[in-house]
C-alpha cells in the first residue's frame, strides 16, 4: 500500500516535467498553449452556465416540491419486486441529471440508514455504475456549438444508449449489493 501511495504522489509532478520536457524539445511555447486553452475553456463555461444554472434549479424544485418523495412512493412496489429500495429510486434518478446533486442525496441516505446498510451500499455502487447523463448531453452538444465546432446530431440514439447502459448499472449495482451483503 506504501508503494501505491508513493507512485501516486510521484504522479502529478512526472506529469508536469514530461510536459516541459516535452516542449522544451520540441521548442513548443508551453505558456501561450495554456494561456490559449484557458482561454477556450472560459469560452466553454460562459456559453454552458445557463444551462448549468436551469439544471441546478430545476433539481432543487424537484427535491423542495416533494416530486422526489411522491416518485419513490409511486415505483415502491416495482423496486421493491427487483430488490431495490425505494429509498434508493430518487438517487438513481437525479444521477441522471446531476452528480453533485445525487452526492447530496448519497450523504442523505448515509446519515438515513448509514454506509454499511444494504441502502449504503447499493447507492454506493449506483454512484459508481452510472452516469449524468441529461447533464452530460446538454453541456457537450451545447460545447460543441458554441466552442464553433460541427453541430453534433443524434441525440436521440445517444439517450437511448445512455438509458440503456445507465439500467444495466442499476441492475449490476443490484446484483453486487446482493452478493456483498
Amino acid at each position: 500500500m506504501n508503494l501505491i501511495t508513493f507512485l501516486s504522489n510521484l504522479l502529478i509532478p512526472i506529469i508536469i516535467f514530461y510536459i516541459i520536457g516535452y516542449g522544451l524539445l520540441t521548442r513548443t511555447d508551453i505558456f501561450d498553449s495554456f494561456v490559449k486553452g484557458a482561454m477556450d475553456g472560459i469560452k466553454v463555461v460562459v456559453g454552458i452556465l445557463p444551462t448549468l444554472i436551469g439544471l441546478l434549479i430545476a433539481i432543487g424544485l424537484l427535491r423542495e416540491s416533494g416530486f422526489l418523495s411522491m416518485l419513490s412512493d409511486a415505483v415502491k412496489p416495482l423496486a421493491e419486486a427487483v430488490h431495490f429500495p425505494a429509498e434508493v429510486v430518487p438517487l438513481a434518478f437525479i444521477k441522471m441529471i446531476s452528480s453533485s446533486a445525487a452526492s447530496g442525496l448519497l450523504i442523505d441516505l448515509y446519515k438515513s440508514f448509514g454506509t454499511d446498510s444494504r441502502e449504503g451500499y447499493l447507492a454506493s455502487l449506483l454512484m459508481c455504475c452510472s452516469e449524468t447523463i441529461f447533464y452530460t448531453i446538454s453541456v457537450y452538444f451545447l460545447a460543441t456549438k458554441t466552442s464553433g465546432h460541427k453541430a453534433v446530431t443524434g441525440v436521440r440514439w445517444l439517450l437511448a444508449g445512455a438509458l440503456l447502459c445507465t439500467f444495466a448499472g442499476l441492475a449490476a449495482s443490484v446484483v453486487l449489493t446482493d452478493l456483498l451483503i
